[in-house]
């Protein structure tokens, strides 16, 4: 899932070490973006039992410390609220050891049961008369939070002495997001999700071969960076045998089960772009396809991208897409997005161009949300355009890329074994769900229009420090926080009326 803490840009170097360590290869966006919420329930024991929560507390901590390390909780009379009252505090400790490095574990388990955060940590010899190192911690927490864990540490009898170094209280971190088109190549937090590799529920978990192909593919991706051609794959004869037979039998299904804006974006793709159920299309000419029509473009991905990552590609109308395909013995139904589930599902609805300015619109609005926020908009994009149910003429339509990229997803989706629920963001956004099998679960939205104007109006209720705009001119987000930005935006915006205002007057004459 993503990371909880902000992130700020890396140098080149950094970068690529970075990448390194976080290469992994499942896909995009389709799975582990939220996992079970316990927020809801978090706030309510918060508010109703905050004196049961604070003896749970006192009690976890004794558990999970030494008697001498509960002799210092006793005594200091540990019982913290989780509720935080006041701004926090980055504060750079450091704190004198006497028997050596072994008691960074009891220091550790100290931090742990306070509840105060480890910015960083490192250690080295002491040069002071009874002690044998250093350690230098930043941690964060708020002052009252940190001065009683302070004199917990002081207690304890192998630490010779505890420095504060500095105490300073942390503003309002805004969490970093892509400025830049090109710093998509920074948005690289990849998620291992359900790998042939490592998972035995895999279809291609025994398959050797497959395993080693789609590693391989998602090296391609892996190197991939902004500017670049999308490299070409040349697919063998069996994976494309694979794409042909879900081909056949979606093509099939789309006329009684697909919203009319996929069905006809499809049959565009089949006399423009080269659609047909004999070969994979490439991403290169099926992004340049994307480009004339609604100013998408596709950007090769090598596994399962952090939501946040995801969305915020969304904002400047890049759709993240992998290129390996699943396994052949199980055509049906793909255990995580491949390239058909992008191909089939996604791109004909990013064909549109009111759906292409819809998911922008989701990209833009999640820059700077909270990680509470993302979590709740990823689920939100899982249940409409993963899996989301349209009425059309008095019938269910699917227009969710999830369900039109597998027809044993479809079939199911528009019978009647799953339970289906009238759309309503506030709902949707807490649902749990299941991303390794069927969908038990469909919420269904009155028309294609009515389920973009629900999204826009939950989006409106995002706080965030700031309002940001894309400018396509310079490929780059704009704060609307100064005076500059707001006249240029002004500036944009009458031209554009004006020439409503003109094609108006024209068509009344």
């Amino acid at each position: 899932m993503y990371s909880p803490t902000p992130r700020v840009p890396s140098d080149p170097q950094t970068a690529k070490r970075r990448l390194a360590f976080q290469k992994s290869y499942s896909q995009e966006h389709g799975g582990s973006w939220r996992r079970k919420s316990l927020i809801e329930d978090a706030k309510f024991e918060t508010v109703t039992n905050l004196e049961f929560e604070k003896r749970e507390r006192t009690l976890s901590n004794r558990n999970s410390i030494s008697e001498e390390e509960e002799e210092v909780f006793v005594q200091n009379g540990e019982c913290i609220s989780p509720i935080e009252t006041e701004p926090p505090h980055a504060v750079l400790l450091i704190i004198s050891i006497k028997d050596g490095i072994s008691s960074l574990s009891r220091i550790l388990r100290i931090f742990e049961a306070s509840k105060v955060i480890i910015d960083h940590i490192e250690s080295r010899k002491s040069k002071k008369s009874g002690a044998q190192f250093e350690i230098l911690i930043k941690c964060v927490g708020s002052r009252d939070r940190i001065t009683s864990h302070v004199n917990s540490l002081r207690m304890v009898t192998s630490i010779a002495d505890v420095a504060i170094v500095s105490d300073q209280e942390v503003e309002n971190k805004v969490i970093w997001f892509p400025r830049h088109i090109s710093e998509l190549d920074n948005c690289t937090h990849l998620v291992t999700k359900f790998e042939p590799e490592l998972d035995s529920d895999h279809p291609g978990y025994t398959d050797k071969k497959y395993r080693e192909r789609r590693k391989m593919i998602a090296d391609i991706a892996f190197d991939y960076r902004h500017g670049q051609l999308i490299p070409r794959v040349e697919y063998t004869q069996e994976e494309n045998d694979t794409w042909g037979h879900v081909y056949k039998h979606l093509q099939d299904l789309f006329p009684t089960h697909a919203c009319k804006e996929h069905i006809e974006n499809f049959k565009i793709l089949e006399q423009d772009c080269g659609y047909s159920e004999d070969k994979i299309p490439q991403l290169e000419d099926v992004s340049n396809f994307l480009k004339r029509r609604t100013g998408f473009q596709l950007r090769p991905v090598s596994g399962l991208l952090s939501a946040r990552d995801f969305l915020a590609s969304l904002a400047y109308r890049v759709f993240q897409c992998t290129q390996y395909v699943r396994h052949g013995s199980k055509p049906d139904h793909s255990p995580e997005p491949d390239c058909i589930h992008e191909l089939l599902g996604h791109v004909p609805m990013l064909a549109n161009p009111k759906f292409a300015q819809f998911s922008q619109e989701i990209g833009l609005t999640s820059l700077g949300a909270s990680d509470a926020d993302i979590e709740k908009f990823a689920t939100l994009y899982w249940f409409t355009v993963e899996f989301g149910l349209c009425k059309e003429q008095g019938s269910l339509r699917a227009y969710g890329a999830g369900t039109l990229s597998s027809y044993g997803e479809l079939r199911h989706a528009l019978s009647d074994a799953p339970k289906k629920y009238p759309f309503d963001p506030e709902k949707t956004s807490v649902q749990v769900y299941t991303d390794e099998d069927i969908q038990p679960i469909y919420f269904v939205v009155e028309s294609f229009d009515d389920m973009m104007q629900k999204m826009k109006r939950y989006a409106a209720t995002i706080k965030r420090q700031f309002e940001v705009r894309y400018d396509p001119y310079t490929q780059t987000i704009q704060e609307l926080g100064n005076e500059v930005s707001m006249q240029y935006l002004h500036l944009s915006l009458q031209n554009e009326v004006e020439s409503l205002q003109r094609a108006v007057k024209e068509l009344k004459v």
